[in-house]
């Protein structure tokens, strides 16, 4: 619920006639807000905050951490145990094998660029061989000898088709017929002929086309080498990074399963579990903030005040439960998607809070008041 504060004064006046008048003192409360001033109500928070769970079962048998300590990224808050014990341990063996990878892989960079720088000297020099022996053909004799090998195949499968033609006038004699013999021993070699015919265009062919196949190969090989030396140039090389660190991101979801693992470094602001609980991904364990630094964000801002609000705009902030706090802020950002609650837009302003109240605390609900911007 929105509040003005007000500055007053109060004042007893008590008459009698026959008593001497009493004077009280002025009491002095916060300044007074502007006419034009624009008051919200927000919520403080941390500049980060996650709520962590196990992404598997099991039974809890270590719990690091307790309310108030202060953690790093990667610090292991809580682990499952019991039946987990074992795919835990092995989780944890890929993953400093996957991290070792990485760091290998990153580290060695410059050496995996020269290996690159190498291969492609060898790439260039096997394209080359390849290009003399092809320059090294003779296309026209090639091209000659295939045409006359494409006319005897030609020429075979003509004595093959009269062969044929012959056989079929004496097939149905007995097979012991002389004539009948003759011709089919005519087919055979006619038919034998023909093949021979076929191979020997074939072996032409290759001559050439064994060749060709070679040097597109030995460029390929030459384009492919080229394009792994130069992405070797600034850096490790981008696709292999990637197929490496996708296997340190696998490694590192696989092992956060079993463990409940710091994101960012923080505090832990509370513990859900104790030794022997049975959990699962359903129950939350730990809650950690970043509160190197606290904003406020508004609540209940509307379309008709957030247009008065200026980035960088300083704010006074004023905790419900603290009214003696007079901490102040400044405007961050102010959100463009709106909110429809109870039929009014509503939009989001975020405040960085310059210095926190020690006595303040994470969700307090604050009192914010805009000034007009000179």
């Amino acid at each position: 619920m929105k509040k003005i504060t007000v500055l007053f004064f109060v004042l007893t006046l008590t008459l009698a006639a026959c008593a001497p008048s009493a004077t009280v003192t002025p009491v002095a409360e916060n300044a007074v807000a502007s006419p034009s001033a624009v008051i919200a109500e927000g919520r403080l928070v941390p500049a980060q905050e996650a709520t962590l769970a196990f992404q598997a079962r099991g039974t809890v048998v270590d719990v690091s951490v307790k309310i108030g300590d202060v953690v790093k990224a990667g610090d292991v808050l809580a682990r499952l145990g019991g039946e987990s014990d074992a795919a835990f341990a092995a989780a944890q063996l890929e993953l400093v094998s996957a991290q070792q990878s990485y760091d290998d892989f990153v580290r060695n960079a410059p050496s995996y660029s020269a290996q690159a720088w190498q291969a492609y000297m060898t790439a260039q020099s096997q394209r080359a061989a390849a290009e003399r022996r092809w320059e090294g053909l003779s296309l026209d004799n090639i091209e000659t000898r295939i045409a006359s090998a494409e006319d005897e195949v030609q020429n075979r499968l003509d004595d093959l088709t009269e062969a044929q033609a012959k056989f079929d006038e004496y097939k149905d004699l007995p097979e012991a017929d002389s004539r009948r013999q003759n011709a089919e021993s005519n087919l055979e070699t006619a038919q034998e002929d023909y093949n021979e015919a076929l191979r020997k265009v074939d072996s032409i062919t290759r001559e050439r086309d064994s060749v060709r196949v070679a040097l597109d190969a030995a460029l390929t090989a030459e384009a492919e080498a080229k394009r792994v030396y130069e992405n070797s140039l600034n850096g490790p090389d981008r696709e292999k990074l990637a197929l490496v660190d996708a296997r340190l991101t696998a490694a590192k979801a696989n092992a956060s399963a079993f463990a409940i693992v710091a994101p960012f470094d923080g505090t832990v602001m509370d513990v859900n579990i104790s030794l022997g609980d049975q959990v699962g991904p359903e129950t939350w364990v730990v809650k950690i903030a970043d509160t190197s630094a606290w904003y406020v964000e508004t609540t209940d801002l509307t379309e008709l005040e957030v247009v008065k609000i200026a980035l960088g705009q300083i704010v006074s902030l004023v905790p419900d439960a603290l009214p003696d706090s007079n901490m102040t802020g400044v405007v961050e950002s102010i959100g463009q998607a709106f909110v429809l609650q109870g039929g009014d837009v509503l939009y989001r302003v975020k405040i960085k809070v310059d210095e926190i109240d020690p006595r303040a605390l994470w969700g307090m609900t604050i009192e914010v008041t805009f000034e007009p911007v000179q």
